[in-house]
C-alpha cells in the first residue's frame, strides 16, 4: 500500500512537471513569433521610409536647350509656326498702294475736296484694267475707343467705296475692310500725325 501511494505521488509531480514545461515551451514559441513579428517590422518601415528617398535622390535628366526643343518638334509643326508667324507680320504691314491715300476730318466719314481727284484716278484706272479687283481700308488715329474707331474705319471705306461706284466702278470689284486705329501711318501722338492717320488706303488685287 505505501508502495502504490509512493508511485501515485510521482506520477502526480511528473504530470504537472510536464504540464508545468509544457506551457512554457508554448510561451517560448508565442514570445518567439512575437519577437520576430516585432523584429520584422522596423525593415517594413524602413522601406516604406526610404522609398521617397530613392525618388527625391533620382537622378533627374537636365532640361533640353531651345535648340533641342524646335528639333524635336515635328515637320509639321515648324511649318505651322512659320506659316502663322507669315500670317501676323503680313496682317500688319502697311500694303504697298499705286494711288494716293485720301485723308479725312476729325470723326468724320464724308469725302473731302482734296480726296475727289484721287478718286478719279483710281476710278480710270479700274476702268481700263477690268481684271483688277481693290480693296479699300478704312483707318483711324488713335483718339476714341478701338470699337469706335473700328466703326469709324468701316464708314470711311464705305465712303471712299460708294464715290468710286458713283464715278462708275463696278460694286463687284471693290471690297472693304475696317483696321481702326491699328495700323497708324504715323506713330507719333500729335495733330500731324493723326491727320495722316485719318485715312482710306487702296490696294490692288
Amino acid at each position: 500500500m505505501g508502495k502504490w501511494r509512493a508511485w501515485k505521488y510521482c506520477a502526480v509531480i511528473l504530470g504537472v512537471m510536464m504540464i508545468f514545461a509544457f506551457g512554457c515551451a508554448k510561451k517560448q514559441a508565442v514570445k518567439s513569433t512575437d519577437t520576430a513579428a516585432t523584429e520584422s517590422a522596423p525593415s517594413s518601415v524602413s522601406a516604406v521610409e526610404k522609398a521617397p528617398e530613392g525618388v527625391v535622390s533620382e537622378t533627374l535628366k537636365p532640361e533640353a536647350s531651345a535648340a533641342e526643343t524646335m528639333s524635336s518638334r515635328p515637320a509639321g509643326t515648324q511649318m505651322a509656326s512659320a506659316a502663322e508667324a507669315a500670317a501676323g507680320v503680313s496682317a500688319t504691314e502697311e500694303k504697298s498702294s499705286l494711288f494716293q491715300d485720301i485723308h479725312f476730318d476729325f470723326d468724320k466719314s464724308l469725302i473731302r475736296d482734296d480726296a475727289k481727284p484721287i478718286l478719279a484716278s483710281v476710278s480710270d484706272y479700274l476702268k481700263k484694267n477690268q481684271g483688277v479687283k481693290l480693296l479699300v481700308e478704312g483707318h483711324c488715329d488713335e483718339r476714341g475707343t478701338s470699337e469706335y474707331n473700328m466703326a469709324l474705319g468701316d464708314r470711311r471705306a464705305e465712303s471712299a467705296r460708294k464715290y468710286l461706284v458713283s464715278l462708275g466702278v463696278p460694286a463687284a470689284v471693290l471690297s472693304t475692310v475696317s483696321f481702326g486705329e491699328e495700323k497708324p501711318l504715323d506713330p507719333g501722338h500729335n495733330e500731324e500725325a493723326w491727320a495722316k492717320n485719318r485715312r482710306a488706303h487702296f490696294v490692288a488685287k
